[in-house]
């Protein structure tokens, strides 16, 4: 392209979108770690304990269950951060997309949950993706279902992500 274009070679991308890149020769790894602890102070959590899951999977969460509402705004700001820390981090995915169904009716429950998604966080802020340079290139896909896990609507939440070689390039959470 150099040849037809006026340009400059600036060398490997080490940062773009807010996603930090680190590559070499057989790899490349994708995190937001700096935008997860800027997540963590927005909503002054930095000094909060570590959570080693991203969600109790005994507590199930629905619209009304008399408890206090909350701040809409804050809580919607809150998802949207998640939303966007999703992009290289699949392992929250399922907690933000469960969670992103009552922003319109968010309450100490649903703001309590959230907040365990960024002690996860805390913990694991320097999570991402890595892809490795592989020889062998084989599709697998991984997929899931709770079966009716929505409180509200009895409906489920269907989860799915593929590997090409051993790095994952598709992931998805959503009710159905």
């Amino acid at each position: 392209m150099m040849e037809f274009f006026e340009m400059t070679d600036l060398g490997l991308m080490t940062f773009f979108l807010g996603m930090e890149i680190k590559q070499n020769e057989h790899e490349v790894f994708i995190c937001q770690k700096k935008y997860a602890k800027e997540i963590l102070k927005k909503f002054k959590l930095e000094e909060c304990k570590e959570m080693r899951t991203p969600m109790n999977l005994k507590e199930k969460l629905c619209k009304e269950d008399g408890t206090e509402k909350i701040d809409q705004v804050y809580f919607r700001s809150l998802i949207g951060c998640l939303m966007f820390l999703t992009a290289t981090r699949p392992d929250i995915l399922n907690a933000v997309s469960i969670l992103s169904r009552f922003m319109h009716c968010a309450n100490e429950w649903h703001l309590k949950a959230a907040k365990r998604v960024l002690r996860y966080v805390k913990g694991t802020s320097d999570f991402g993706i890595k892809y490795i340079k592989s020889k062998e290139f084989k599709l697998v896909g991984f997929s899931d279902s709770d079966w009716e896990g929505s409180i509200d609507d009895m409906k489920s939440t269907s989860c799915y992500c593929f590997t090409l070689g051993s790095s994952v390039f598709s992931w998805s959470s959503k009710k159905q």
